[in-house]
This record gives structure tokens, C-alpha cells and sequence, in this order.
């Protein structure tokens, strides 16, 4: 491999040359371009390096479980792709070939069965509330309005501390969509008024949960409370292969609150807003267990938590 070679820059250049892409793509994408300049003569070689670079990639990211789930898949493909002697490079070549054709055509193909599959569930003038930023939410709501012509208006959390809701927020507007920005903390005052919660996931997991922007879990809560529906939706590239406990099981590179040891500790600045500092003590994502949704919306189905081990047995068998 070319000593010029980063996976990271490659991982990062993917992401900004197209800022739709999700990150497991951005994972294959670079994953690829490792292979093309790869040296490796074996397959036990090619996956020691695709190991390595996958742990590069894990290690430069504050939240590596969107691009875990793209380093594991692409690992899993290399695996199954059987090398039966002769042209090793010829053999690279075709994976790449084959990757690259799975990362440019899955995308696309992923969020338009999603909508078609969701779309049943939301109501002329629904009441919807979503959190964060999620694309697949996005293409959602737009083809509900735009497309199929339904009525609805949507409540969009600020989402703390990235504020992606903000983003949100814009986009439905621009679009024509009637849309609010509601704190996170007035989740449980406006839930009464809400007909179903839309949620993007990062990862599914084993268990049938989701890992989404920290709020999500509060909004299962407070939605199974109301006996309100909770949907998540995420492509199946996005399914990872693990099963967490609890919220600290969260594999990240994450920032635990530390318990309180003065009150100079916690002085509030003069603004009455958290500092930099302080945001930066807070996670950036949460669990939200398997019993609050109810259901997962991927392009393999219309699934219940219970039915996603099955949907990743058919992914990686039970190994």
C-alpha cells in the first residue's frame, strides 16, 4: 500500500464529496480505494489490513457506530467472495467492482422502499415528531407531502447539543412543510398532541433497538407512556452485530457525566447557557431499547424488534 495512504483522509473525502452519503457507505467507498492500492498477495493479508484500516477509521471518529456497521459489512463481503487461486489482483479487482456497485446503487434504492413502506402508516393531517437530523426521515416527510399529496405538520426537537433538529427544521420549511422547533424538554408536554414519533437510527442493533441521537431514548419513553407509536427507520446497511445491556453499553469513544464533587463544579456562566466544555462532557447518543418502537422500517421489511436477529442471521449467518 502507497505510503501516501490515509483510510481516514480517504473515509473523510468520501463524506464531503457528497454530503448525502451516509457514513457506513462512506466506510465501503474508502474501504475500496484501500484495496485498489493494497499490497496484500493473500486473503488472509487483504482482511488483516481491512482490520487495521477499520480500526484507523473507528479510532478517529468521537461516534464510530454509523461507520461500524459499512467496516463490518465490507468485511463480511470479503469473506464470502471466495478466492480460488490464480490472478490475486484480478481477484481485488473484482471486489472492489463488486463493492463499489453495492455502495452506488444500495442508497437510493434503500430510502425508496422505505417510504413506500411507511407511507400506509402516515395519515392525512398527521401530527409528527421527529428528532435530529435523519435523511431517510427526510425523504420520508417529503414524499408524504410532495409526492402522495398528504397533509401533515410536523414538531422537530432542537436536539442538544449538536442542534441538528435546526436542521430539520429548515429544510421542512423551505419545502412548505408546517414545522416547529419544540425544546427537548418539552417532549412530554406536547406528546398528547402527537399521532406517531419518526426516528432515524445510526445503528439497529441485535436486540432489536436503535442507536440514535441522545433524546431518542426520553422520546420512547414518554411515547410508550402516551401510547403513542414509535417508528424508526434505517436502511439494513445500518444493522450491526451487537446486543447492548444498557445505555453504557454503547460502544464509543464517549463522554461519561462525572459524578458531581463541588458546587464550583457545576457554576453556571453568566449567560445562564452551558459552556462549550460542558456540552462536551454529554453524549452525543443514546440506546433506545426494543420494547419502546413499535416497528423498524428498513428496505427488508416492516420488521419487529424481534425480527431483526433474524434480518442479520440472513446477513452474516451465525457466525
Amino acid at each position: 500500500m502507497s505510503s501516501d495512504f490515509s483510510i481516514v483522509s480517504a473515509f473523510n473525502h468520501a463524506l464531503q464529496s457528497d454530503l448525502d452519503i451516509p457514513m457506513p457507505i462512506a466506510a465501503i467507498f474508502a474501504l475500496s480505494e484501500m484495496i485498489a492500492q493494497s499490497k496484500a498477495e493473500t486473503t488472509s493479508e487483504l482482511m488483516e489490513s481491512i482490520k487495521m484500516a477499520s480500526e484507523e477509521v473507528k479510532a478517529s471518529l468521537a461516534n464510530p457506530i454509523p461507520a461500524t456497521a459499512g467496516l463490518e459489512l465490507f468485511m463480511r463481503f470479503v469473506t464470502t467472495k471466495n478466492w480460488a487461486g490464480g490472478d490475486f489482483e484480478a481477484h481485488k479487482q473484482n471486489l472492489i467492482h463488486a463493492a463499489l456497485e453495492f455502495a452506488n446503487n444500495t442508497v437510493p434504492n434503500c430510502r425508496e422502499r422505505i417510504t413506500h413502506l411507511l407511507m400506509p402508516f402516515i395519515k392525512d393531517d398527521s401530527v409528527i415528531l421527529t428528532h435530529g437530523y435523519s435523511r431517510v426521515v427526510m425523504q420520508v416527510l417529503l414524499s408524504a407531502a410532495k409526492v402522495h399529496g398528504k397533509r401533515m405538520s410536523v414538531y422537530v426537537t432542537e436536539s442538544r447539543p449538536t442542534g441538528q433538529g435546526l436542521q430539520t427544521y429548515k429544510r421542512l420549511r423551505e419545502e412548505g412543510i408546517p414545522c416547529t422547533v419544540v425544546l427537548d424538554s418539552a417532549v412530554a408536554y406536547l406528546m398528547h398532541r402527537v399521532d406517531m414519533c419518526l426516528l432515524g437510527g445510526e445503528a439497529v442493533v441485535e436486540s432489536g433497538g436503535i442507536f440514535n441521537a441522545v433524546g431518542s431514548y426520553q422520546i420512547g419513553i414518554i411515547a410508550k407512556a402516551a401510547k403513542k407509536p414509535v417508528f424508526a427507520v434505517a436502511e439494513s446497511f445500518k444493522f450491526l452485530r451487537l446486543f447492548p445491556l444498557s445505555q453504557y453499553d454503547v460502544p464509543i469513544t464517549a463522554r461519561h457525566l462525572p459524578l458531581p464533587t463541588s458546587e464550583e463544579s457545576y457554576e453556571a456562566p453568566e449567560d445562564n447557557r452551558m459552556t462549550p466544555a460542558m456540552e462536551a462532557m454529554n453524549p452525543l447518543i443514546d440506546y433506545t431499547l426494543p420494547e419502546l418502537l413499535t416497528f423498524i422500517v428498513s428496505d427488508v421489511g416492516i420488521l419487529t424488534p424481534s425480527g431483526v436477529s433474524d434480518a442479520l442471521l440472513a446477513v452474516y449467518g451465525d457466525n
